[in-house]
């Protein structure tokens, strides 16, 4: 399965531009010569999704950096991305940059050593908790932090005016304003009226809800495993579960019949973090009715967010190394949101025009810059993931699929789950 890439409207390309204006104005980095030194060089870079580094991005690099050629390497996915990243490190046939999501961090920091300390002086560019996060024991920063995930709820504007709910997105952040109760309650209301899904899937649901768990899965001062004893797990395995038999398209995410549904109206709604919109747009080009609402249910949440690393046995650490930098400054983090939707992590780019002025016409002209500016504020918990995080939450999410798709009922699977918990460590 390949997914397709976000399209870059006229007016993507209009703020792009006026955002480059600015931004040589205000005064880049200065070109580092790569390459300069020992002639031409190649530097790959390892992506997976869309981070938003188009050929025109990588291209002012080039042309800053003419002894240096850029070529882009794209997984079709994250677990693709993953897979390869473990299996190469610290061998051959990794790219000279290499991006992991966040999730992966537990696991990558026991190889901490096998990768490039990011130089000092660098760490005030991002979010405190996005610095903190990619940090080892031993004080080293090993990535070179992109976006985060902060979340509203995209929606669909036509099918809401069928359920007869409103459709312009300050009411329909109104509407959700609230807690999960609050946003299945409104999902009740929307199947009755028309007996179509509500949202995609309990397993994207669930997501949503368990990053407002501080610490859902293993005890930070510890590191032991409390998942299955963590109430907070339980229920929301329970709720999430409750709405989807009434209210769920039971689509498992970025399953073929998933990207479908993005198109076709099988969903109304879906929790939407910035990286999503880039997702939506480039696989339902032709549907109008999509839009975004500054609200998220029990208040904020962070989906995702990502990094980029270099490899400490590389060809070309040092160059490499510029390349991430280059790629991860407030600059070129908001061209990659004006790209893809990839919101910054970069302190500097929140009072950035370019960034909390730009406005998505694919989402009916809606102010997404300002939109997830104010749903990143809306952040109040950096969950804990730990070593076993990635393999629970995993576990978790196929449970959830197993009702979802009627092999068991709701309390085998999480009989089956405790059971694949325990095996864990």
């Amino acid at each position: 399965m390949t997914v397709k890439l976000s399209r870059r409207t006229k007016a993507i390309a209009a703020v792009a531009g006026a955002a480059s204006i600015a931004l040589l104005a205000s005064g880049c980095s200065p070109s580092s010569d790569s390459g300069s030194g020992d002639g031409p060089i190649e530097l790959s870079v390892a992506t997976f999704n869309d981070f938003g580094y188009t050929d025109e991005l990588l291209q002012e690099y080039m042309d800053e950096n003419p002894n240096v050629k850029v070529v882009q390497n794209k997984a079709a996915t994250s677990n693709d991305a993953r897979a390869n990243y473990f299996q190469k490190l610290g061998k051959k046939g990794l790219a000279d940059v290499e991006a992991i999501e966040v999730d992966w961090l537990p696991e990558v920091m026991k190889y901490s050593d096998l990768l490039a300390e990011v130089p000092a002086g660098t760490a005030d560019r991002w979010l405190d908790w996005k610095v903190d996060a990619a940090t080892d024991a031993d004080g080293r920063l090993i990535g070179y932090g992109t976006d985060i995930g902060p979340e509203g709820v995209c929606y669909r504007s036509d099918l809401f005016a069928a359920a007869g709910l409103p459709t312009d997105r300050e009411e329909v952040a109104a509407l959700l304003e609230g807690d999960w109760n609050k946003y299945f309650e409104v999902g009740a209301q929307y199947t009755a009226a028309t007996g179509k899904a509500w949202f995609d899937s309990a397993g994207s649901t669930y997501q949503g809800m368990i990053n407002q768990v501080e610490a859902a899965y293993e005890d930070p001062d510890s590191g032991d495993i409390t998942a299955t004893e963590n109430a907070d797990v339980e229920d929301i395995y329970n709720a999430v579960l409750d709405a989807s038999a009434t209210q769920s398209a039971h689509l498992g995410q970025w399953s073929d019949d998933w990207f479908a549904g993005v198109g076709n109206g099988a969903y109304a709604t879906m929790l939407c973090p910035g990286w999503m919109l880039g997702v939506i747009s480039g696989n339902a080009e032709d549907v109008t009715g999509w839009d975004v609402a500054n609200v998220f249910p029990s208040g904020g949440g962070n989906w995702g967010g990502s990094y980029l690393t270099v490899p400490a046995n590389g060809a070309h650490v040092e160059e490499a190394q510029k390349l991430a930098d280059w790629l991860t400054a407030p600059e070129q983090q908001i061209k990659a949101f004006v790209n893809a939707g990839t919101f910054p992590s970069q302190n500097d780019a929140y009072t950035d025009e370019a960034l909390t002025g730009f406005v998505n016409e694919y989402f009916n002209n809606a102010p997404v810059g300002q939109i997830f500016t104010d749903r990143a504020k809306a952040v109040s918990v950096a969950p804990f993931k730990g070593e076993y995080y990635f393999q629970i939450n995993d576990a978790m999410q196929k449970a959830l699929t197993r009702v979802e798709d009627g092999t068991q009922d709701k309390q085998a699977s999480w009989d089956q789950w405790v059971s694949e918990v325990e095996a864990i460590g």
